[in-house]
Formats: C-alpha cells, structure tokens, sequence
C-alpha cells in the first residue's frame, strides 16, 4: 500500500475549531461492516446501535497543558517550551521553539518556574530540567496552555481546558485528546448504562506524534513513536468476558483500539499490564480484541485513517468519508463522528 491510498480533499471550511455543544449533538455516520448503507445520525442515537452486553472501552488518559511559554534567561527572547513526557525526576522530553537556538546550559524562565537545557535528542526533542520542588505537572497546570492540534488555527482559550478534555480523563500524561471520547456526557452514559451496556477504562497517554505526516509513501516503512499504556486487570477481565460471551468489544477511539491489540494475548484476550507500544495497524491485520469501533474523522494519509481502513474495509471507509465530506460533517478533533459496527 502506498500512503496516496489514504488520501482524500477536504476543504478548509470543514474543520472544527469548536465542539458541539452540547458534545453528544456531533453528527454521527454509522457504516455497517461488510455491507449496508451509512446512516446519519446523532452521537446521541448511538446507545440505539449498542446490544445489552456490549463492552465500550475508552481511554481515560487526562491531557497536560503541555505548551509553556517562556523567556530566555541571558537573552530575554520569546521561548516555547512544548512537554511530551517524564523521562526521570524532574526531567521532561520536550519539544523547543526556537530549536536551533536552544542547545544545553540554556535556561528557560516561566513567571516563577524555570526549566534548563541539559541534552539534545535525534530529531530535535531536548531534555529540560526543571528547577525546585513543585511537581512538573502542577506547573503546567498553572502556567501551561491546552495543546490544541496545529489545524485549530487559533489559540487555546479557558473553553478548551474543558472542551479538550474527555468527561473520563483521570491519568494525566497526554499531549493530544483521545477525541472520540469527546462527544461523550453524562447524559449519554445514563442511556448507554440503561441499555446495560458497560464501560471499560484502558489509558494511553497520546503523543505528539499522532499528528506527525506520514514522511514515507510506502505504509510499511513508516515507524509510529512510542506511547505509554496500561490496561488493569478489571479492563482486562471485562474484555475477556465480553468477548467469552459473544458480545462485543466497542472501542471508543483509535487510541483505545491500539492499547487493547497491544496488551492481546490471543484471539478474543487481553492481558493486564502496562508498557509502551509502537504498534503500527494497517491492513492487512486480524484484530484480536475489538469488534467495533467510534472514531473521529481524520487527517488524510494519517495513521489513524489507515487504522480504522484496516478495520472497515479501505475501499467501504474512503467512501463513507467521501460522503461525510459531501453531506457536511465537521472533521478532526472537534469534529464528528462515525461508528463502524
């Protein structure tokens, strides 16, 4: 496969910058596996589409304020300093800008916190150390802003702490929404939990590169970053019984998708455990453990479309994006939504 199969036209007009308020009001494509026709439809009416049984698993990573504004300390100039993830202590992998001016020994002040330079990586990424005794975390907290997507071409406001959250995120460690997740409230989960349909929290925390392009046009030779996951035993167990039983698994997202082929440990089991995974899925591939899937619309030529292709069928999902594009519906993050059933 070549990475121009998962291409397709969007026009700019198309891409959300906003949530549906309320989330559940997203429009929702619902394409039958193997065959059918696509039904438009609410996220809401999703609950209707759900069996007694049924598993939905989803991803209660908790996304950082990740982009910390600063200055240099000998030159005073304008410095981002971008958090990707805890390597040890007081340490972070972080992304730079300006980068080629950010080598070891400078230091980076944020109001009253401050962070050094201390080693370079391939590919650009620095390791910065940060200075005192509070908790790197409750400083993005309190300085960070809400790493939006670079297609939202506006800056993240108060809304977006909220609105870039999912109403599950409880671990923090992600730089990106798990966003299919977004369109769920409290509402929803009362009519899906009435339909006796259960839920299930894996984590993985969602890196940077989930927006990366695909820089090679043959699929297999493209590396995905690693990310951290964990799926605890009662996740582990609910996914094993569901699928025991013949109902089925739905995931909620790609990220959650990836989590649960990462910990499978045979046709229709996952096992507990944490780790990081690389995991790459593109057709062909035989999913062990979901058997349905809600998913956001995406970037073409992406990772994530060549997922969900693996998962519908290439040729059935580039038409039902075809047609979201004809019929309106709001793409990427804060966009929509479609259910491969």
């Amino acid at each position: 496969m070549k990475v121009s199969d998962f291409d397709y036209a969007l026009p700019a007009g198309r891409i959300a910058d906003r949530p549906s308020e309320p989330r559940d009001a997203a429009r929702l494509l619902v394409v039958p596996r193997g065959g059918g026709a696509f039904h438009d439809h609410l996220v809401r009416d999703l609950p209707a589409y759900l069996d007694a049984g049924d598993l939905l698993v989803v991803n209660d990573t908790k996304v950082i304020p990740a982009r910390l504004l600063g200055r240099r300390a000998d030159t005073g100039g304008a410095v981002e300093v971008f958090l990707l993830r805890e390597e040890e202590g007081r340490r972070w992998r972080a992304l730079v800008s300006p980068g080629r001016r950010l080598r070891p020994g400078v230091r980076v002040a944020f109001d009253d916190a401050a962070c050094e330079v201390v080693a370079v990586h391939e590919g650009g990424e620095r390791i910065v150390a940060f200075e005192g005794e509070e908790p790197v975390l409750a400083i993005a907290e309190r300085l960070g802003a809400t790493p939006l997507p670079p297609y939202i071409r506006r800056e993240a406001d108060a809304r977006d702490r909220a609105d870039y959250q999912t109403v599950f995120a409880r671990a923090p460690g992600a730089v990106a929404a798990p966003t299919a997740g977004l369109h769920f409230t409290p509402a929803l989960l009362e009519r899906i939990s009435a339909r006796g349909v259960c839920v299930a929290a894996v984590t993985l925390h969602v890196g940077a590169g989930t927006f990366r392009p695909v820089a090679v046009e043959d699929v297999e030779a493209h590396r995905m970053e690693a990310e951290a996951y964990e799926v605890t035993p009662a996740a582990a167990e609910a996914v094993n019984a569901a699928r025991a039983a013949g109902r089925r698994v739905v995931a909620v997202g790609t990220t959650s998708v990836r989590t649960l082929e990462s910990a499978a440990a045979g046709p229709g089991r996952v096992a507990a455990g944490a780790g990081s995974t690389e995991r790459f899925i593109h057709a062909p591939y035989e999913f062990r453990a979901v058997t349905a899937l809600l998913t956001n619309f995406h970037l073409p030529r992406s990772t994530l479309l060549m997922l969900v292709c693996a998962f519908g069928g290439n040729e059935r999902v580039m038409r039902a994006y075809r047609e979201a594009v004809e019929q309106g519906y709001r793409f990427y993050s804060y966009g929509d939504a479609m259910a491969v059933l």
